[in-house]
């Protein structure tokens, strides 16, 4: 599987998170050595993409079969209009368990053979082409002294941000993420005025195939991890209900909240970031979803004083709403695929405070017999595990529920929660989904496994 090494991590962050990975309940669970040997794992899965696309599709807006027969028509046409040098076919599989969810096996690591021209892009592009996109101009760090339209180049992505914008060589760490074809010279990336958009590299070889969405059904076919829509069913929400997404952006589990209410109801999305706000409302009108009401909101703010008052929007007097969606801000450590992350440890434990105070927020706006579900995309003890061990002691209210679908891993040991309670909870944990000699299980044990990290804890207000 190691075609790029391991994340790459600040020394520190890296011994904090060994850390946790071989806390002593892990130890006296697995063992030191099978716990060590997850951990480096988990580090080499985390600079590697998922071995499937997860697509969500629009099952209130049209049966599974036939979005799955007309996707893979586009995907047919988009192929045969590209300048791929070969010819690609894409599986399409339903997921077994999950009734609105289309997996895609990624193609990769293949045997791409180097060019000579290199073209340096910025880890977040680099991310996005081994997710089977092509290179954007603003993502383009770094280009030959002569590049020009047409010309076949290697394309690398700068694991430490160290290259410098209009550098015409670079031999920093960095990694290989496939062959393209320039669609711009030199000239239009670094010495225009207005900054350049479109794309700047056609990907026709790249390390990981796997197709590009763009364009592609929007209204029927929406890309998003697996965890993400687990989450939204783990909710469980029913037509006419009054639900809260406290953390919106960009819209994909409130749009999907919606949907699984039939877009009957209410689901109230808040988000404090304005600028992310018309995202949310383009994803539910492009879905062609009405129930959804979106607010420019702190959520931590969010409860009334004024348990009387008759506006609309936020904010809200306590017990508002049967479900509540806490799908917190976090050190985002379960993302794939990232092969350098720059954080300090200060930076990656900071979220644990905002945590609490949205949790405070959410069990009060929550109305007494209803669902609470918090989600992160993170893998570390402090935002997860420990979160709900400190949940559980300082609301009394709440207590753990079984999940459905529960397709991840139990929760991870090492926060004093019971056997009992760990298994309540769901822990994507990619590390997971290779066996000790490093063979791969197959589909769809595969496909649940080798996402990105993720966690999901439900709760019940009594």
């Amino acid at each position: 599987m190691s075609t790029f090494p391991r994340i790459s991590l600040r020394p520190e962050v890296t011994d904090y998170l060994k850390n946790v990975f071989l806390n002593k309940e892990v130890l006296a669970a697995v063992g030191h050595q099978e716990a060590e040997s997850r951990f480096w794992k988990l580090l080499t899965c985390l600079s590697h993409p998922p071995s499937y696309t997860c697509v969500r599709v629009s099952t209130h807006l049209a049966p599974l079969e036939e979005i799955r027969h007309k996707l893979g028509e586009e995907l047919k046409k988009h192929q045969m209009c590209s300048s791929s040098e070969e010819e690609v076919s894409f599986q399409i599989f339903p997921h077994p368990r999950i009734p609105d969810v289309l997996l895609l096996p990624v193609d990769g690591p293949r045997p791409v053979k180097q060019l000579s021209s290199e073209v340096v892009v910025g880890a977040q592009c680099g991310s996005a082409v081994l997710r089977g996109a092509h290179v954007f101009i603003p993502g383009i760090i770094a280009s030959p002294k002569f590049m020009k339209t047409g010309d076949a180049v290697s394309v690398f992505s700068d694991l430490e941000g160290c290259c410098t914008r209009g550098a015409t060589n670079f031999q920093g760490k960095r990694g290989f993420v496939g062959n393209g074809v320039a669609q711009v010279d030199r000239s239009g990336i670094f010495c225009t005025d207005v900054p350049a958009k479109g794309i700047g590299v056609l990907m026709v070889e790249p390390l990981y195939q796997s197709p590009s969405f763009d364009g592609i059904l929007p209204n029927l076919a929406f890309l998003q991890n697996l965890p993400s829509v687990v989450v939204g069913h783990v909710l469980g929400p029913l037509p006419g209900e009054r639900i809260l997404d406290m953390c919106a952006a960009p819209g994909g589990k409130t749009c999907h909240i919606a949907a699984l209410m039939r877009d009957q109801g209410e689901v109230v999305a808040l988000e404090k970031i304005k600028n992310k706000i018309d995202r949310i409302r383009q994803n539910a009108q492009i879905l062609q979803l009405s129930s959804v009401k979106v607010y420019c909101f702190n959520s931590t703010k969010a409860v009334s004083s004024d348990s009387a008052q008759e506006h609309e929007g936020p904010p809200f007097p306590p017990e508002s709403f049967e479900r509540v969606l806490l799908d917190a801000p976090c050190s985002g450590l379960g993302q794939r695929p990232i092969m350098s992350c720059t954080w300090s440890l200060k930076e990656i434990c900071s979220y644990q405070p905002l945590q609490r105070k949205l949790f405070h927020a959410a069990v009060r706006l929550l109305k007494k017999g209803g669902v609470l579900v918090y989600s992160t995309c993170t893998v570390t003890l402090a935002e997860n595990e420990e979160q709900v061990a400190w949940a559980l002691e300082t609301f009394p209210c709440l207590t753990l529920q079984p999940q459905e679908p529960h397709i991840g891993a139990e929760g991870m040991p090492g926060a004093g929660l019971s056997p009992e309670q760990l298994r309540l909870l769901q822990r994507f944990s990619p590390e997971l989904s290779w066996d000790q000699k490093g063979t791969a299980a197959p589909l769809p044990c595969r496909a649940d496994r080798d996402t990105i990290g993720f966690f999901i804890a439900k709760f019940l207000k009594k």
